[in-house]
């Protein structure tokens, strides 16, 4: 409990004993009056004087003015005891909301507790504690056993496990050797750890992650944005409705004055719009906050909102649902060609490209760095590349970079269920290299729970025909299309954006460079980030932290759940109110019930948000 919350449960326990004295008390006339005042002044002088203080300040309808308009009119017709009653009860409920909004984002503040408070930096052969923004890209740093990695870098010396939970959700440690990639944020369980920095501080993951759920906040939902416009029209109503309720009908009616303007203030009481304005927000700090808690960063409340109506998914295929690591399980020479010329042509060509296929040449090969033989290199997206090796031009990549290229393929060269890299010196054909890429252990089961929950499911891929069907047929995708380039998955996906069902969002998933303009076109992008590209990640809504499809089935069903709480709150809210000022508007309800319309429900509905924070875990995306 902070300060203040301490503060304001002592004002509430001194005015309940000043209320109490005050009722049990034989206390009549000017004095039953004063006695009332002092726990209405003890409990109530804060809302007093923020009401004048907003009016000053043209802010005028909000609770405190509703509050003080209340229960000082309360005073007025004699009602002493209900006017401390609902201000006592009042200061409780803001005490709840505090405490319940103040857990909320204590566990949030404490799940994103990962920013590095220091880097020993090896500086001529000595370690210093520096500030991780003072590391600059190429310095070694060093990593205790316990320490969090305060840098993003690749490891020098040193073996170790690393708890990822922090980022990725996941309980499971990931060993590390040198030469493996570390990113900021986790923390060594094991050995020293000699760590060369890649990313300045700025530019780090672990920056990079509290800035995004730092910032999620001010991107508002729809729901979000309706409750404050909301706010913002019907305070005045009722405040004009209950000066109406206080002087028409008995003007109309004549006389009455007192009883009418008793109801007008158990009207004011009732309309405090609290239980919506704090806990539809709650509901969605609460949600993003889960989803943090599993490895699932969301930027903000508008995307969680859109996440829930995705009815179409539609799904990159190369690093997203399958493992990225591929390995040559084939080399078809042409005749006449050499088959290990063939490979070393290929590992060389594509020697300039960090792409996982690129990687699996070069290991297949396992030939020495010899790139002086390579004068030029030319990445084509969607197609594969052109180099100059050892003077001629050499062409790797699929069939349509082959038809650029003016070579003739053989029949042979067919796809037999694999990724094909073509290969020509110039316009003459030497052959093709099978390649295969194994599908993540939880893709199929992603696939499938996702079709469960009436979602579309659709493949945009730049491999053949042949492999993209095959990859499809495993998975259980609804719709596939294949030898992309990343035009073409743009086209597709504003095509599918055209056919969704109305009021229904569209979502796409990817991990490259090339999926970037993808994720910016749908209405929510959904990056992997634990493997995934600088720009995949920055053009994303969504980034899932350890590159597991079934994090997508989490983030869905934590939207879901969100905006089903959201509901409940928006619902149970009015309709409560609804009823009371019905009641109080007829004569039928008292100050009492009054206070449970505003307080009660306020109270309900913030706890009922708060289970938002608390989304249940299961494997595989289980339904919660």
């Amino acid at each position: 409990m902070t300060k203040k919350q301490k503060k304001t449960l002592w004002r509430i326990l001194a005015s309940a004993a000043f209320f109490a004295a005050a009722l049990l008390g034989p206390w009549s006339g000017w004095l039953r009056l004063a006695v009332f005042l002092v726990p209405y002044i003890v409990i109530g002088y804060d809302v007093l004087w923020k009401a004048v203080r907003n009016i000053s300040h043209g802010q005028v309808f909000d609770e405190n003015f509703l509050m003080s308009l209340a229960t000082v009119g309360a005073f007025f017709i004699g009602e002493y005891a209900e006017a401390v009653a609902v201000m006592l009860f009042y200061q409780v409920g803001e005490l709840f909301q505090s405490y319940a909004v103040g857990r909320s984002r204590r566990s949030i503040a404490a799940l994103m507790d990962i920013r590095p408070d220091y880097a020993n930096l090896e500086r001529d052969g000595q370690l210093c504690q520096v500030d991780p923004e003072e590391v600059e890209v190429g310095q070694t740093i060093v990593i205790r056993s316990g320490e969090r990695i305060p840098l993003d870098g690749v490891i020098l010396t040193g073996s170790s496990s690393l708890d990822t939970a922090a980022l990725t959700g996941e309980s499971v440690p990931r060993d590390v050797a040198p030469g493996d990639a570390v990113i900021s944020g986790c923390i060594n369980g094991g050995g020293l750890l000699r760590v060369q920095v890649t990313r300045s501080y700025g530019q780090s993951t672990v920056a990079r992650i509290l800035d995004l759920v730092e910032n999620a906040s001010g991107k508002k939902a729809r729901a979000e944005h309706f409750i404050t416009r909301f706010a913002r029209y019907y305070t005045p109503a009722v405040v004009i409705a209950a000066a109406a309720l206080a002087l028409v009908p008995p003007l109309l009616l004549g006389g009455g004055w007192s009883s009418w303007l008793r109801r007008a203030l158990i009207f004011l009481v009732i309309s405090c719009p609290c239980a919506l304005v704090i806990s539809v927000p709650l509901s969605f700090f609460g949600g993003i906050g889960g989803a943090s808690r599993q490895g699932i960063l969301v930027k903000g409340g508008n995307y969680l909102e859109a996440l829930a109506k995705t009815k179409v998914l539609v799904f990159d295929k190369t690093g997203t649902l399958t493992q990225g690591t591929f390995q040559v399980t084939e080399v078809r020479p042409a005749s006449g060609v050499d088959g290990d010329h063939l490979l070393e042509l290929a590992a060389l060509a594509e020697g300039g490209s960090n792409h996982p296929i690129a990687q699996s040449l070069q290991a297949a090969w396992k030939g020495k760095d010899t790139r002086d033989r390579v004068t030029e290199f030319e990445e084509i997206p969607g197609m594969g590349v052109r180099a100059v090796v050892d003077g001629a031009t050499v062409w790797a990549g699929n069939s349509r970079l082959m038809e650029k290229a003016g070579a003739a393929m053989e029949a042979s060269a067919a796809n037999q269920g694999g990724t094909v890299i073509h290969l020509a010196v110039g316009s003459d054909y030497q052959g093709s290299i099978l390649i295969s890429d194994s599908l993540k252990p939880d893709a199929v089961d992603t696939i499938r729970l996702l079709k469960a929950r009436g979602i579309r499911t659709v493949m945009l891929t730049g491999d053949s025909l042949e492999a993209g069907q095959a990859a499809a047929q495993r998975l259980g995708m609804d719709e596939v299309h294949t030898r992309l380039l990343p035009e073409d998955k743009v086209h597709i996906v504003e095509r599918l954006l055209a056919e969704k069902p109305s009021g229904s969002t569209l979502a796409f998933v990817g991990d490259g460079v090339n999926d970037a303009p993808v994720l910016s076109r749908a209405d929510v992008g959904i990056a992997m980030g634990g493997l995934g590209s600088d720009a995949a990640i920055e053009a994303a809504d969504v980034v899932l932290m350890d590159d597991q499809p079934h994090k997508i089935v989490d983030a869905m069903d934590i939207s879901r759940r969100t905006l089903k709480i959201v509901r409940q709150n928006v619902i149970f809210a009015l309709g409560v109110k609804a009823l009371v000022l019905l009641m109080g508007a007829w004569g039928a309800a008292n100050l009492w019930e009054a206070v449970f319309a505003d307080v009660g429900v306020s109270v309900i509905a913030i706890l009922n948000a708060s289970r938002a924070l608390h989304t249940g875990k299961n494997s595989a995306g289980g339904e919660r």
